[in-house]
């Protein structure tokens, strides 16, 4: 097993990334202790770009004015997304939001107003119909003026999947949309700062208590908030647990080096497919600073992603049991073990986790650089990412396709 080697063929960063690796194998994690040994990560602070760059949007709106396909079909699909409409109603705003416990009332409600901010600003991006950039810019000032709690067991996990959503829709419409008043982006970030952010930063500073799906959330939220923010040390920080975190939820304890095999392969395949979806939209934030995470481990995420969809697809794959970063969740002697136990040995998820994460990954190191990935690439050829999952981006050959 391979868990933590590293190589970066962008950056020489060699006998720092091992020793930074070994210092976060064990102890706590206090990010703001750890050297900023993500210095070779300097983000661009292009902006708009917390995941689309102008360039990203002007391409986008090409591709639909011209119909091509695959992005015209897609697009339609999300012309008709009911939470991407801008005669949506709120359903919310909520004092205190939760996935569970007493406020646990507020998830399904809450998460759709976060799902419309985040889509009514991606279909203004597309169609500059401004009616869309009022509804996201409603539905985040109603909530900047009434949340101030995130609740449950599930904070962080809560925190780093909906604040992702808030974060891009705002910065998209702070740099695009020309009625947005400094005032209502201070509302909006003062929200951000005051509820989601100390939810963010506590995780980080608290010892690894989760599977690796959390972290992984967490980072792409306290990412994007370092870009919207112009905040260098906090996008550095990030990318430090990334990299070397003690935690589930880094690249090189999330994705081992040798198989592929996911730190969550052996629990379920629901739960594996949204921790990689989060591996591939940080790399993708990144990517969009000028920095390559993508790479990472010897492009450690393509791999994770090749062994899931294998699997998935009916193929064999390796499967062994290790003891992970907390020594909790090492239980698991098979693959997808906890589906199987609930279902008399049969995985009933196989071949249906899939999540509209796999066209961005695969627009990376096919489109871009030019790899392979084979089960990948097979699995594209009938899925097609044309409906939409509030843990992720969605919509990948419309939102994350650079071929011209």
């Amino acid at each position: 097993m391979k868990l933590n080697r590293i190589f970066f063929p962008l950056v020489a960063v060699g006998l720092m990334a091992m020793s930074c690796s070994a210092e976060f194998e064990h102890g706590v994690n206090d990010i703001d202790s750890w050297p900023l040994s993500g210095a070779n990560y300097e983000p661009s602070l292009e902006h708009p770009g917390i995941l689309h760059t102008q360039k990203d949007i002007d391409h986008i709106r090409q591709m639909v004015k011209e119909k091509q396909e695959p992005a015209y079909s897609v697009f339609q699909a999300l012309e008709k997304e009911p939470l991407a409409q801008s005669s949506y109603t709120i359903k919310g705003p909520y004092e205190v939001i939760a996935r569970d416990g007493n406020y646990g009332y507020t998830k399904r409600n809450a998460e759709q107003d976060f799902d419309a901010v985040y889509l009514n600003s991606v279909m203004w991006m597309i169609t500059q119909d401004e009616n869309y950039a009022k509804k996201s810019l409603e539905l985040m000032l109603a909530y900047a003026e009434v949340l101030k709690d995130i609740d449950g067991n599930d904070t962080a996990l809560m925190a780093g999947l909906e604040g992702i959503k808030i974060v891009y829709a705002l910065e998209m419409l702070s740099h695009t949309y020309d009625k947005i008043s400094e005032t209502d982006i201070q509302k909006v970030n003062d929200m951000l700062r005051n509820v989601f952010l100390p939810v963010w930063e506590e995780f980080y500073n608290t010892d690894p208590y989760t599977n690796g799906n959390w972290g992984l959330h967490v980072t792409k939220s306290y990412m994007a908030a370092a870009i919207l923010w112009d905040d260098v040390d906090m996008y550095k920080k990030c990318v430090n647990f990334y990299l070397y975190g003690n935690d589930n939820g880094t690249i090189s304890h999330y994705i081992d080096g040798d198989t592929g095999q996911c730190q969550e392969s052996g629990r379920d395949q629901q739960h594996t497919v949204l921790g990689l979806g989060a591996v591939s939209a940080i790399c993708e934030l990144a990517w969009k600073q000028g920095n390559d995470l993508y790479s990472a481990y010897e492009n450690r995420a393509l791999l994770g992603y090749e062994y899931t969809v294998k699997y998935n697809l009916g193929y064999d794959v390796p499967f062994e049991t290790w003891t992970d970063v907390t020594g909790k969740y090492c239980k698991w002697d098979v693959i997808s073990k906890e589906t199987k136990d609930k279902n008399g040995g049969v995985d009933t998820e196989r071949g249906n986790c899939w999540q509209p994460v796999f066209y961005m990954v695969y627009n990376h190191y096919v489109q871009r650089k030019k790899l392979s990935m084979p089960y990948t690439e097979s699995l594209l050829e009938t899925y097609t990412e044309d409906k939409y999952d509030g843990g992720h981006p969605s919509y990948g050959p419309l939102l994350f396709n650079d071929l011209k």
